[in-house]
């Protein structure tokens, strides 16, 4: 069970979580085909550091906000190279509570969050047509646990993880559907204070990112008989 001579979609593979995943499965044997929403510059940056591994790396743009584009998104993907796995992977993490939220951020948020992956899914599945394939959510240990802080993305979490268990079920036999569910991974970009985050986690550090590269490629590589399943990468988080 091995990653080389496949190729994996990434969503949101241009920094972060997403570009370290892409790298870690690179290394792996894995060729990528990396998608950006707004992020041209650092998608390439991790496209050429995949191909300084000796892998290959295809950069594509969508707005996954645009329920057209994510569609369409497949399409383009399978033309460059046909693909075993997809990992949806983007997202949009904004601190809104309750009084905060629009409608326009609710939108934006499920479109990004939730309808995109299904979405994707639906036309991975059509595209296989009957062949193997993986997908991987990346969840949030929020999906399990929702609570009041920000709130549209907790809410679009917790959606895609009954997604994960509903495509399961819908793709079997010949599609595997699991997810990741993450905590401490990476400090967050809006500055947060990082000391209350480690607070209530009882690992009581972040994580390496190899051990979520790691777990994606279990879920990419390892028995195909695993489906429906959420795997929590978080420390022990939505324990406590």
């Amino acid at each position: 069970m091995s990653l080389v001579g496949k190729t994996i979609l990434i969503t949101g593979a241009a920094y972060r979580i997403g570009a370290g995943l892409a790298l870690h499965l690179a290394r792996a044997g894995a060729d990528i085909l990396l998608h950006h929403g707004h992020s041209p510059e650092a998608a390439e940056n991790t496209a050429n550091e995949i191909r300084k591994l000796g892998q290959q790396a295809w950069v594509l743009q969508a707005d996954l906000a645009d329920t057209d584009q994510a569609t369409g998104l497949i399409h383009r993907a399978w033309q460059i190279r046909p693909f075993q796995g997809l990992i949806n992977n983007a997202a949009v993490f904004d601190s809104l509570d309750w009084q905060q939220t629009t409608a326009d951020d609710w939108q934006r948020t499920m479109n990004i969050n939730l309808t995109a992956p299904f979405l994707l899914s639906q036309q991975f599945a059509r595209y296989l047509a009957g062949s193997a394939g993986r997908i991987v959510n990346i969840l949030d240990w929020r999906a399990l646990r929702p609570g009041a802080d920000h709130m549209p993305y907790t809410i679009s979490k917790a959606g895609l993880a009954a997604l994960t268990r509903s495509l399961a079920v819908a793709l079997a036999p010949n599609i595997s559907v699991n997810g990741l569910a993450l905590g401490a991974i990476l400090p967050p970009s809006s500055g947060e204070d990082v000391g209350k985050i480690l607070e209530h986690v009882p690992a009581k550090r972040w994580a390496e990112m190899t051990e979520v590269g790691h777990a994606a490629e279990f879920l990419l590589s390892g028995p195909a008989y695993i489906t429906g399943e959420i795997i929590h990468i978080d420390g022990g988080r939505h324990l406590v």
